[in-house]
């Protein structure tokens, strides 16, 4: 599949998202599906949030894309060029990271925009951009991604600690429900999801026998260079590469030491912790 259409373009700027369907096929993610519940590197890198309920919600993240299946979806020509039409020009790999929500005990995220985080890394405006790929079936019972449609346009609104996520502003987040449609992103694997930065979203609590697994990937744009270190990368230029290396690393699964991809963890986490203090 090419990269995102005009059309497709167009929802993205009024509703804040757009979903692509299929843009990877059942070859494509079943590699991706098989590489990720065999990978025991990821198993043992993961961490949790804990949600304001007590819950929590398992996740490894990564910063730089490096040479394996993981880095060749991140890095695919379908991928990277949509996100050069979103954000209007060059754009770099910001992270990473797999979202392994369990059956029965995967938490809730909660309100939130990826941008009231991801403003406390020296990033002045906010011209980054996400895309959801959907390694299991997403659906309301296993507590698919829940967007406020449109709620991009409001900007950025104040965050602040809840649980060990950060969390928007609830006088807002409650007024803004009663005003803009709450949409479920239900999806099936090779599905794709992408998002602004400003949009609000959630997910629920998986209530389901079924794991929601999905790998989001994230890109800011070159000219959008923060202006101090963080736990994320400063501009780092982006290879891409043709969408038929995804099927030419195949199985190869994590190849990259740690060196190549700069594996995350709660105590390299400022944004949050920015947050909570605040």
């Amino acid at each position: 599949m090419p990269a995102i259409t005009i059309p497709q373009l167009s929802e993205y700027r009024q509703d804040g998202y757009v979903i692509v369907r299929q843009m990877f096929d059942q070859t494509e993610i079943q590699l991706l599906q098989r590489a990720a519940k065999l990978d025991r590197e990821l198993e043992e890198r993961s961490y949790s949030r804990q949600d304001a309920e007590g819950g929590s919600v398992r996740l490894s993240l990564w910063n730089h894309p490096g040479d394996s299946l993981y880095g060749m979806f991140a890095r695919c020509q379908r991928i990277v060029g949509s996100m050069e039409h979103i954000l209007l020009g060059e754009v770099y790999h910001y992270h990473s990271k797999m979202i392994l929500k369990d059956a029965k005990v995967g938490g809730t995220w909660e309100w939130h925009q990826d941008y009231g985080y991801w403003y406390q890394n020296g990033l002045l405006f906010p011209l980054l951009s996400s895309v959801m790929i959907a390694v299991d079936p997403a659906r309301k019972d296993n507590g698919c991604l829940q967007v406020l449609k449109g709620s991009h346009l409001m900007g950025r609104i104040n965050h602040g600690g809840t649980g060990g996520q950060a969390g928007a502003d609830p006088e807002k987040v409650a007024e803004v429900e009663k005003r803009l449609d709450l949409v479920y992103c239900e999806l099936e694997p090779g599905d794709v999801v992408f998002f602004d930065c400003n949009l609000l979203h959630r997910s629920d609590r998986n209530y389901s026998d079924q794991p929601r697994w999905t790998m989001i990937c994230c890109y800011n744009a070159a000219r959008n260079d923060p202006y101090k270190d963080s736990h994320h990368p400063r501009y780092t230029p982006l290879q891409k590469v043709d969408d038929d290396q995804i099927m030419a690393v195949g199985l190869k699964r994590f190849s990259d030491d740690d060196s190549q991809i700069d594996w995350n963890s709660p105590l390299k986490d400022q944004s949050v912790e920015s947050l909570a203090n605040s």
